[in-house]
């Protein structure tokens, strides 16, 4: 990674050149609000059985349904 100051970044930028991404540090980049935080959830059996069936047809893990499925939800509710 070349280090520049910011005044040099910013007109690198606001010019248009394609190269500016070598001035950039990508391991520490965060994506705000799109960063992971685990969350325990206890669930009936009945539930976790429908919920595999679920993902096992749509070829998904059960997280992955989950998520979506909560995420289908609070997209509704907004």
């Amino acid at each position: 990674m070349k280090k520049i100051n910011t005044t040099e970044f910013d007109k690198k930028f606001d010019h248009g050149e394609v190269d500016i991404i070598e001035h950039l540090d990508l391991s520490t980049a965060r994506r705000p609000n799109l960063e992971a935080k685990r969350v325990n959830i206890d669930f009936p059996t009945w539930v976790v059985e429908k919920l595999d069936r679920e993902s096992k047809k749509l070829g998904i893990t059960r997280q992955a349904l989950v998520k979506v499925w909560i995420a289908e939800k609070i997209k509704e509710a907004v």
